[in-house]
């Protein structure tokens, strides 16, 4: 079976950028990391990792393309199969590539077609936009929980009251 894929920029502009992808199920995530790199223009050499998402683009378990963990336990994207992590099911993956540029994709499963005799894959199949010179910038926002840390009710110049000898190990 091929599976095509939408594979989405993220990005803050009126612009779409996105490639239409298609892939064989059985060929690995790093063979899915090459035709995203090369469709977007990148040459492939940094550091990228998949994670495996939710209908809401939460970001879940990492892919990714060398083992960087102290025990040598990552799941690394040349041993992992699409059908693995993508299926009628589970439709989502976020791509991260250049860790110091962060450029995100949303990467969704379109559909699920027969292979066609005489064609290669994987295959790009749509283009729409042109890539910005650099990675549109992120902006890492916290969720507003109206927490304060130092409002604990102390009044920190009342130093007669704060209780150090009785709590001073």
């Amino acid at each position: 079976m091929i599976y095509r894929f939408r594979v989405i920029l993220d990005n803050d502009t009126e612009d779409d950028v996105f490639r239409d992808l298609e892939i064989r199920e059985t060929d690995t995530l790093e063979d899915l990391h090459n035709i995203i790199t090369q469709s977007f223009g990148f040459d492939g050499s940094e550091m990228a990792s998949f994670y495996i998402s939710n209908d809401q683009w939460d970001q879940g378990e990492e892919i990714s393309l060398f083992d960087l963990s102290e025990d040598g336990s990552a799941r690394l994207m040349n041993e992992t199969a699409i059908n693995d992590v993508v299926h009628e099911a589970q439709t989502k993956l976020i791509y991260i590539y250049d860790f110091l540029s962060m450029w995100t994709f949303y990467v969704e499963l379109a559909e699920i077609v027969d292979e066609a005799e005489g064609f290669d894959y994987p295959n790009l199949m749509f283009v729409q936009g042109q890539v910005p010179d650099s990675a549109p910038e992120r902006i890492f926002e916290a969720e507003d929980d109206d927490f304060d840390e130092f409002d604990n009710g102390l009044d920190v110049e009342d130093y007669n009251n704060l209780d150090f000898d009785e709590n001073w190990n």
